[in-house]
C-alpha cells in the first residue's frame, strides 16, 4: 500500500520545459527564434543550433558571435473533480496551479568561418529551464488522503471531512555545450557533423503534513483516528506524513548531423540529432514516501529523444523572405521513467512558418508561428508530466547598430488546448492498494500558459 503514498502523481515525472519544443528539448536557443520560429533554413549565427550546415553560407570569413537572454513565464493548471475532495472545503472540484518562471536564460552561439570550413559551438539550456511550484500540492497527492474519511465513514458515520497541508516544488535543467564543423562541399551543398554534451540537474521537494480527519465535526490528527478501530489500521499508511527532498544528475552525448542546399534565393536545411542515452542518479536528503525509486543512488532512464528538423527559406524580393519548417521529436523511442514512452504514439510534430521584412539597412521586423501536435495518450498524462497540443506566435525585430553589431528583440507566447482525462480508478488508489480501497472515478483537466521575452546581440568580426 505504501506505493500509493504522496508521490503517486510524481512517479519520477519530468517537469516540462518553459520553452518551445518537445517534452525534453528546447528549440528556442536564440532571439531569432522568438521573433520567427521557422529557422530550420537559417544562414545566420543562430544556425549554430537551428541549421548548422547552413553556416557555410555566412556572408564572409571571420568570427561570428551571439549572446542572448530570454525570460520565460509559465502556469500549469489542473482542474480536478473527485467526489471525496468535498470533504475539504465542501467542493468536489478543485484547482491546482503551478507557476514556473525563469527570468534569466542565457545562451551563446559562436562560429568561425575560414574558406570552406566553419567551426561552431554553443552553450545553452537545451532542456527544462525552470522551477515549478504547486503551493497546494497536486490532486494525486490529496486524493490519497481524501479517500480515507470517505471509506472510514462506512464504519463510523461521525467521520467525513479532512484537511491536509500539501506542497510540491520541482525543477529540471539540461545544460548543453555543442561543438561541430561545417564543410562547403560545393557552391550549393554543405554538410555538418558535431555533438552536444548534455548535463542534467533535476530536483524534487515536497511534503504532505498536518493530515486531519473530522470526527463528529472536529478535525483530529489522522494518526489518532486510525487508532480508534482495528479495521482502520490498514489506512494508516495513506494518512501518515510524507516528505521528499531528492536531486538527480546525469549526462549524455548527442551526435548531430546536418545538410544544406542553397540555390539563388532558395535555401533548404536539414538536421538530425540522434537519441541521447542517459540515466539520472538520485542524491536523496529525505525520503519518507515509501517509494524506493527515490532512494539514494538509484538510477532512472532520462533519454533525450532524437530530433529531425527540415526548413526552407525563400527571398521573394530582396527585403522580403518567407520560411517554413517541420520538427519531429521521436519521444516514443526515448527511454523514460516507468516506460512512459510507451504511451506516446510516435512522438511530437511541429509545423512552422514565418516572414521577415527588412525595412532598410538599419531595421528589420519578423513574425512567425508554430503548431504543435502531441502524440501523448491518456495513459501518459499525469499531474507533473502532461503534453498538450498548442499553437505559438512570435514577433519582434532587429536594429543594426553598426555594420558588425545587431540587437534583436522579441516576444513569444503559446496557447495550449486543454486535455480532459477521466479515470475510473482516480489516482489508481484501488489498484495500488490491492483492492483495499474501492475505485472511485475522477476527472482532471490539464491546462497551461507560456510566454517569453528576449533580447540579444549579434557580433561579427
Amino acid at each position: 500500500m505504501k506505493k500509493t503514498l504522496f508521490v503517486t502523481g510524481i512517479a519520477l515525472c519530468i517537469f516540462h520545459s518553459v520553452f518551445a519544443g518537445g517534452i525534453l528539448t528546447n528549440t528556442n536557443q536564440s532571439i531569432h527564434f522568438l521573433r520567427n520560429p521557422a529557422r530550420g533554413a537559417s544562414i545566420e549565427i543562430d544556425a549554430v543550433y537551428t541549421n548548422p550546415a547552413g553556416l557555410a553560407f555566412l556572408p564572409k570569413d571571420g568570427f561570428f558571435f551571439a549572446i542572448n537572454n530570454q525570460s520565460a513565464f509559465q502556469t500549469r493548471t489542473i482542474t480536478s473533480t473527485f467526489t471525496p475532495f468535498a470533504g475539504y472545503g465542501g467542493n468536489a472540484t478543485k484547482e491546482y496551479e503551478g507557476t514556473a518562471s525563469a527570468p534569466i536564460i542565457p545562451s551563446i552561439q559562436a562560429a568561425y568561418k575560414t574558406g570552406d570550413w566553419v567551426f561552431s559551438g554553443s552553450i545553452a539550456v537545451t532542456g527544462g529551464g525552470g522551477k515549478a511550484t504547486f503551493n497546494k500540492g497536486l490532486p494525486s497527492f490529496e486524493s490519497t488522503v481524501a479517500i480515507v474519511p470517505a471509506v472510514l465513514n462506512q464504519y463510523n458515520s461521525a467521520l467525513g471531512s479532512y484537511s491536509v497541508n500539501s506542497y510540491m516544488e520541482g525543477s529540471s535543467f539540461i545544460y548543453g555545450a555543442q561543438l561541430g564543423g561545417t564543410y562547403s562541399i560545393s557552391e550549393h551543398f554543405s554538410a555538418y557533423a558535431g555533438f552536444r554534451l548534455n548535463i542534467v540537474n533535476n530536483s524534487y521537494v515536497g511534503y504532505l503534513r498536518d493530515i486531519k480527519i473530522g470526527v463528529s465535526g472536529n478535525l483530529t490528527p489522522a494518526d489518532n483516528v486510525v487508532a480508534l478501530n482495528p479495521a482502520f489500521g490498514a489506512f494508516a499508511p495513506l494518512v501518515s506524513a510524507k516528505e521528499l527532498d531528492c536531486e538527480q544528475s546525469g549526462w549524455g552525448v548527442t551526435p548531430i548531423i546536418g545538410a544544406d542546399f542553397k540555390w539563388n534565393k532558395l535555401n533548404i536545411g536539414a538536421k538530425y540529432e540522434l537519441n541521447t542515452h542517459l540515466n539520472v542518479e538520485n542524491k536523496t536528503a529525505v525520503n519518507t514516501t515509501g517509494v524506493a525509486d527515490y532512494e539514494e543512488g538509484i538510477n532512472t532512464p532520462h533519454d533525450i529523444p532524437s530530433l529531425l528538423t527540415i526548413g526552407a527559406q525563400y527571398n521573394i524580393i530582396d527585403p522580403l523572405a518567407v520560411s517554413v519548417g517541420y520538427h519531429h521529436f521521436f519521444d516514443s523511442n526515448a527511454k523514460m521513467a516507468n516506460d512512459k514512452q510507451k504511451y506516446i504514439n510516435g512522438g511530437i510534430n511541429e509545423f512552422l512558418g514565418g516572414i521577415e521584412y527588412r525595412i532598410n539597412r538599419l531595421f528589420l521586423v519578423s513574425c512567425g508561428g508554430q503548431i504543435t501536435r502531441t502524440g501523448a495518450t491518456d495513459n501518459y498524462q499525469a499531474d507533473l508530466s502532461y503534453s498538450l497540443n498548442s499553437y505559438s506566435l512570435g514577433f519582434g525585430g532587429a536594429v543594426n547598430i553598426s555594420e558588425n553589431v545587431r540587437i534583436n528583440l522579441a516576444y513569444f507566447f503559446t496557447n495550449y488546448e486543454d486535455w480532459t482525462k477521466t479515470s475510473a480508478d482516480y489516482g489508481k488508489i484501488n489498484a495500488l492498494t490491492g483492492g483495499k480501497v474501492p475505485a472511485t472515478s475522477g476527472t482532471d483537466i490539464f491546462g497551461r500558459t507560456n510566454k517569453a521575452f528576449g533580447i540579444g546581440v549579434d557580433f561579427r568580426f
